[in-house]
């Protein structure tokens, strides 16, 4: 699967074109099928690093790499997979659906 498609990387705006929107939107969702990690993103840098929220042991806003995403295996060996099914939407809406998940 790829993760990152042309028109993902089109609709991701520049790294701190955010800065100071507590309420981005998110643009695509990455997640590890065997395990309960997954990486909201809201920026992109054209290369290598995105910025948005990570939710694995605790849950943060921070920086994260396409290459470290192509390369994490899950506990069965399973790759990172982006939701075909994920919608842009804003922040506040991932993190109450993260929530009435718990």
């Amino acid at each position: 699967m790829t993760l990152l498609t042309k028109k993902i990387r089109e609709d991701l705006p520049k790294l701190y074109a955010n800065e100071g929107n507590h309420d981005a939107k998110v643009i695509v969702k990455f997640f590890t099928p065997d395990s309960n990690w997954t990486w909201y993103a809201t920026e992109f840098d054209g290369v290598d690093t995105f910025f948005g929220l990570v939710d694995g042991f605790e849950q943060e806003l921070g920086y994260f790499s396409l290459k470290e995403l192509e390369d994490i295996r899950g506990p069965l060996g399973l790759l990172v997979e982006r939701d075909m099914h994920f919608g842009p939407k804003p922040l506040s809406a991932v993190r109450e659906g993260i929530a009435v998940a718990l």
